[in-house]
């Protein structure tokens, strides 16, 4: 009946009915906790098996929807009536049997993810019953002694036929495909989705969707997001059909999860059931050949020979045949310890101490002296050795680590300590943080460092020998002008100065009038470069006469004074004027005589 409805289903018989029929077979099958589902919708819950030939909704999904197993369990319980529930079983059904290596990464994984979200609920069996549906138990337990699979488990191309249309994502970096995207790994994840949620559960510095361990770790947070507790129906639908937005699918994984609650065993690696019938009609070529029957075969006859009796002597005893050597009683079968699932390291994590390192502060654009540097430390105070520390640059501040970055990861060493990369600061001034946590472990309080970064300073300023600066109105200064600024008798690179044409030696605003910068600017602020000097750009003399003078002022005290003189241009001596000659005396002659005097007489006649 088992195979006959696994046939069915497969070939997508997919009404409300026969599922019903399976899970009240499955009931009655020894497993009196399993109920069909409710065919009104009265729980709120869809059916399992109802509306299978539409898409559930649901905005993308772990594996892309992509092919996956559909061979249902078997109906019988893997333990026997009345078996204690509490001891782990080492013998039952094929297909009880999980690979070793698999099944520690999911119970290490159920163990991380209880620490750290325990209200999520994740029972590892749930991840079984996926990775039973996605790859068979990693191809049937196919992994090395690190739980990496020996060749990569690809799903088929994504390219719309059949299947999603997914472009590529990752450059074929974990699918080898650079034109569209492929299902990786024993959870089978597609490279967007592994890209958010990949981890690195066995501590190697990797984070390998072909390993069992780190694979398994992504299942369950991915499956424990949007803040889900998987002991509730709804949720546990929701989780498992954003794996693969399917309603056959939820239910195939959801029959392997009961089947796996009911009971399991371990097997050695490399031994397990290969998956068969895949949702995409491959997957056949796993299926095991059948024996060939048995042919009865009678004995040959044998001739018969005459018994001839062998004559007895009187006078000798007749000889007993020695009695058979007993048959030594058969050895009892030798059941080899089952090893307890190793904790990750993060999980033993329950505290971070602050190692003492001084103060953190660098001045702009320098290393720090020290770096943040924690312990992380178990229940008993001891440290544990391989967890890994993020520590992230908090606050306004162009500081970073090297190569750019905010946040960087460190594993614990021998010492049972983490110290970050070297801590620069950039061009800002002022305080900030860095936050060192344990990734994998949000329980675990966060331990910040606070940091400083101040200015860098010169407490001498002075000009590199030069002539004096003079040029005439409405000219440029042709001599260069260089400064060279100390800090306690050192080169001081990379102090900002102030340059100010002021009126006089002694003046300390700016100048309204006189020589200038281009564009007429008066103040100026100049890095110095790193041999501590700054070289002034072009200074022009302006057009007003005049002493004036440059005032460099830097961080630190540095001070210094450059005359400027501002001549107005020569004036040109005139050539002196010859004086007039004058004109020559006239003669008699041409010349009118003077006529003598004429007086009037009182009558009116003139006189003589």
């Amino acid at each position: 009946m088992s195979a006959h409805l696994g046939r069915r289903l497969r070939k997508g018989a997919t009404s409300g009915a026969v599922v019903a029929a399976t899970v009240a077979a499955l009931a009655a099958s020894q497993a009196p906790e399993i109920a069909p589902p409710p065919a009104d919708n009265a729980g709120g819950d869809r059916a399992i098996g109802a509306g299978d030939t539409a898409s559930p909704s649901g905005d993308g999904s772990a594996t892309g929807d992509s092919p996956y197993y559909t061979a249902l369990p078997p109906l019988n319980t893997p333990n026997k009536p009345g078996a204690p529930t509490n001891l782990p079983v080492i013998t039952g059904p094929a297909e009880a049997g999980i690979p070793a290596s698999v099944f520690a990464a999911y119970q290490r994984a159920e163990q991380s993810i209880r620490s750290t979200n325990p209200g999520c609920n994740l029972p590892w069996q749930l991840l079984a019953g996926i990775g039973k549906v996605e790859s068979g138990q990693a191809r049937g337990g196919q992994v090395d002694a690190n739980g990496t699979t020996f060749t990569p488990i690809l799903g088929p191309a994504l390219n719309g036929v059949g299947f999603a249309n997914i472009s590529d994502t990752d450059q074929g970096a974990y699918d080898g495909d650079k034109t569209h995207d492929r299902a990786v790994g024993p959870m089978q994840f597609i490279p967007s989705t592994w890209a958010t949620w990949g981890q690195d559960a066995n501590s190697d510095g990797k984070k390998d969707p072909n390993n069992i361990y780190d694979a398994a770790q992504a299942a369950g947070l991915y499956l424990c997001a949007d803040d889900r507790n998987l002991a509730l129906k709804a949720d546990l639908d929701r989780a498992v059909l954003s794996y693969n937005r399917s309603r056959e699918y939820l239910n195939t994984v959801l029959s392997w999860f009961e089947y796996y609650q009911r009971g399991t065993h371990q097997i050695p690696d490399g031994t397990g059931v290969l998956p068969v019938d895949r949702s995409d009609g491959l997957g056949q070529g796993n299926r095991p050949t059948p024996p060939l029957p048995l042919v009865p075969t009678s004995p040959a006859p044998q001739p018969s020979v005459p018994i001839t009796p062998t004559p007895t002597d009187p006078s000798k005893p007749p000889v007993t045949p020695p009695p058979p050597k007993p048959t030594p009683p058969p050895k009892p079968p030798v059941t080899p310890p089952t090893k307890p699932p190793t904790v990750p390291p993060a999980v033993k994590v329950v505290r971070l101490a602050p190692v003492s390192t001084g103060e953190l502060t660098a001045t702009t654009e320098s290393a720090f002296a020290h770096a943040p540097t924690v312990a992380a430390l178990d229940s008993t105070g001891a440290p544990v050795i391989g967890s890994t520390i993020r520590f992230e640059i908090t606050g306004a501040t162009d500081a970073h680590f090297a190569g750019g970055a905010t946040t960087v990861t460190v594993t614990v060493g021998s010492a049972g300590m983490a110290k970050s990369p070297t801590l620069r600061a950039g061009e800002k001034t002022g305080s900030f943080k860095v936050r060192a946590t344990v990734v994998g472990n949000s329980t675990v309080a966060a331990t910040e460092f606070g940091a400083t970064v101040t200015a860098r300073q010169a407490d001498t300023l002075a000009r590199v020998a030069g002539a004096p600066l003079s040029a005439t109105t409405g000219t440029a200064f042709t001599q260069p002008v260089q400064v060279k600024a100390t800090e306690k008798g050192a080169l001081a690179p990379g102090v900002l100065v102030t340059v100010m044409i002021v009126a006089s030696s002694t003046a300390t605003e700016e100048s309204a009038d006189g020589p200038s910068f281009k564009d007429g600017v008066r103040t100026l602020l100049i890095k110095t470069g790193p041999d501590g000097t700054i070289l002034l750009p072009q200074l022009f003399a302006g057009d007003k006469a005049g002493e004036y003078a440059i005032r460099f002022t830097a961080l630190g005290g540095g001070d210094t004074v450059v005359k400027l003189t501002v001549t107005a241009p020569a004036t040109p001596t005139p050539d002196p004027t010859p004086d007039p000659t004058p004109d020559p005396t006239p003669t008699g002659t041409g010349s009118p005589e003077a006529s003598p005097s004429a007086s009037t007489s009182p009558s009116g006649s003139p006189s003589a």
